[in-house]
């Protein structure tokens, strides 16, 4: 299991929410699901301290919203 930052673009309002997923291609398709009408990227370089889940009870799921401060760490 593994956790990225996903950029969400819809028009001009831009996001970022934090998936977790069996790999990245599925994290970045389960936020296509969530914001159907939204451009979705996998935010780069990826965070290789945060990068895999050591919980094995983990779920595919968007975790939480990343907050600006946290984006530009």
């Amino acid at each position: 299991m593994i956790r990225v930052i996903i950029e969400v673009q819809n028009g001009a309002a831009s996001s970022s929410v934090v998936a977790q997923a069996r790999n990245v291609r599925e994290a970045a398709s389960i936020a296509a699901a969530v914001y159907p009408n939204a451009e979705v990227r996998v935010k780069f370089p990826i965070d290789a301290e945060a990068f895999f889940v050591k919980d094995p009870a983990a779920r595919v799921e968007i975790v939480s919203l990343v907050r600006a401060e946290e984006i530009a760490a």
